[in-house]
């Protein structure tokens, strides 16, 4: 059985209020039931481990304990993090499985400063755009 380790960053607590005609109406939750639900009637094989945090060092220690942890992907939604954070991507780097970057939206269809990815520079693969299926193609990807 493969275990995924799967991050999510700020704001992202508040799909399905945040934005909707952007970020859709399923919150994070949601996303997680859909992604499990859809996995678990294919018969796929895979234990998912999910955490969100708004804070920044939160995000980085939880990555850190992808590289103490047998891991054998970590997805990484970086939200607004993405754009900005030093400190992940230095965390990121240090992981030793594939990381998939995921973002709900299509980053390169929004606000330019969006369209720079400093978490991405450690990503092995990046989803983008797929709303709700980020999550469970970015599982897929690894299993395939």
């Amino acid at each position: 059985m493969k275990k995924i380790l799967i991050i999510n960053g700020p704001n992202l607590n508040l799909l399905g209020l945040r934005e909707p005609d952007i970020y859709g109406s399923m919150t994070l939750e949601d996303i997680k039931d859909y992604t499990e639900n859809k996995l678990k009637s294919e018969k796929q094989n895979v234990d998912l481990e999910w955490y969100q945090s708004n804070i920044e060092g939160e995000l980085v220690e939880s990555i850190q304990k992808a590289i103490h942890t047998e891991y054998d992907a970590l997805i990484v939604n970086p939200a607004a993090y993405s754009h900005t954070s030093v400190a992940m991507l230095d965390a990121l780097r240090m992981i030793n499985v594939p990381i998939i970057e995921v973002h709900l939206t299509n980053v390169y269809s929004r606000e330019e400063f969006r369209q720079t990815l400093l978490t991405a520079r450690a990503a092995s693969k990046i989803m983008s755009g797929l709303g709700k299926d980020a999550y469970y193609l970015a599982v897929i990807s690894e299993l395939i």
